[in-house]
């Protein structure tokens, strides 16, 4: 089925690896034009040489998405470049365990890492949406998929993820109902996507085999997830598909977390 994605414009954040990457591939697939953005220069540049690969235009940024100013350069030359966001993708976000992989307690995580965990797993999606979010409002037209999480839900001792960042996840899932909710207006979307724990990315390895073991027996599909079933999601978000959808939070976790 087409989805009509054909000629927009996507920028996608934490596009180096994973799951951003993977939605970075998925959206080219069906015709749409990447910013593929990630503080790793290298890694932008192999996601946006593999678009052009499947015949579509990209563009690498490197930036830091929990600095305003950094992030608003980077939409600028996104606009410069392309004239236009049809599509944004909150990814960016990271996950800090202990050297022996395992979940850090609230009494032993430093105050700088929870707020460098706040900054760029729920600022920069502030960032990100309020610098795109007046071009799409010029347009009429937009959506914006924010990345969350199952830890949103899922926070007893068998998730690795510290509080820190369940609670950043969470936020972002509110931020989301704020957003669609202020947006809609304007015919722009807001919804926001959690995978489950069970996703195989690099942030998986630094989980520890019995921790991944433990998700996979509690994923009730039997399998653990890809990033091409988060870049789905995707692609179902952003299309005329769910076109009567805005402020919801999909879980795609293989039914790890039902409700």
């Amino acid at each position: 089925m087409d989805l009509e994605l054909k000629d927009q414009v996507a920028i996608v954040t934490g596009a180096g690896q994973g799951i951003g990457k993977g939605i970075a591939f998925g959206l080219a697939a069906e015709g749409v034009d990447v910013v593929a953005v990630d503080i790793n220069k290298d890694t932008a540049k192999e996601t946006a040489k593999k678009i052009e690969s499947l015949g579509r235009k990209a563009l690498s940024l490197i930036a830091d998405v929990s600095s305003e100013s950094e992030v608003k350069e980077m939409v600028n030359v996104t606009i410069e470049k392309f004239g236009k966001v049809d599509i944004l993708v909150n990814n960016a976000g990271i996950s800090p365990r202990k050297p022996d992989k395992k979940r850090a307690f609230v009494v032993e995580i430093p105050g700088e890492e929870f707020d460098r965990v706040i900054a760029v797993n729920l600022k920069s999606v502030f960032n990100c949406s309020k610098h795109v979010a007046p071009f799409m409002i010029k347009r009429g037209y937009g959506n914006i998929v924010n990345i969350s999480s199952a830890a949103m839900k899922i926070t007893d001792l068998r998730n690795p993820a510290g509080a820190h960042y369940s609670a950043s996840k969470a936020a972002i899932s509110n931020l989301t109902m704020s957003l669609a909710n202020e947006l809609a207006q304007y015919n722009i979307r807001v919804n926001a996507i959690a995978p489950g724990g069970r996703i195989k990315t690099e942030m998986m390895k630094t989980s520890t085999a019995e921790a991944e073991a433990i998700l996979l027996k509690a994923t009730p599909l039997g399998r653990l997830g890809l990033p091409e079933d988060i870049a789905n999601a995707v692609l179902f978000l952003v299309s005329h598909m769910s076109s009567f959808i805005t402020g919801i939070t999909l879980h795609v976790n293989g039914g790890g977390w039902m409700g």
